[in-house]
């Protein structure tokens, strides 16, 4: 693809994957730690749960790690990621075991769709980075299908709550990206 004057440089555009993964999988993170605070201690739900986000843990301390190596900074967002991915997390729980399950399909959908979109626009300059996202992409499908298997789509208002947290992933991922 042809760059044109004012688009980031490749290794500027990299810094931008780094950071935006980062601040998703800190995010995911929260969610699934807001969601564990409601779920009772026992059920199928929260083991499910704990499962998805010990691997969201892994994914967090790879791209912190890259973050370090590669010396790109975190978001500024942080702060209300953290805050806005608990209660998120928390909200959903509260509306019971099958919206919880819809809030992370929904949330893997859209990071689904961003991990794909970063594989393409990886140069073979980057093959290690492409192939962490790739194994990532594969875990987080994973997520999405666990989720959808345990009733997701019959949460309440189902199309609405997953519209919204779709709406809200993008938007988080555009501003990670950004600032």
């Amino acid at each position: 693809m042809r760059r044109l004057p004012g688009d980031p440089t490749e290794q500027q555009e990299v810094e931008q994957m780094i950071r935006v993964d980062q601040a998703g999988e800190y995010g995911a993170i929260r969610i699934y730690a807001g969601q564990l605070a409601v779920l009772r201690k026992g059920t199928r739900a929260r083991k499910i749960v704990e499962h998805m986000a010990g691997q969201e843990q892994r994914h967090l301390e790879t791209f912190n790690g890259l973050m370090r190596e590669r010396k790109v900074r975190p978001t500024a967002l942080m702060p209300l990621w953290h805050v806005a991915g608990f209660a998120l997390g928390a909200m959903t729980a509260l509306m019971g075991e099958k919206a919880a399950f819809a809030c992370t399909a929904a949330v893997e959908s859209v990071i689904d769709g961003h991990y794909a979109g970063q594989q393409q626009r990886l140069s073979k300059n980057e093959s290690a980075l492409a192939e962490t996202i790739s194994t990532f992409r594969a875990e987080e499908m994973e997520h999405h299908d666990t989720s959808l298997a345990q009733g997701a789509e019959e949460a309440p208002l189902y199309p609405l709550l997953t519209g919204a947290i779709k709406g809200a992933s993008r938007l988080a991922i555009w501003l990670s990206t950004r600032f």
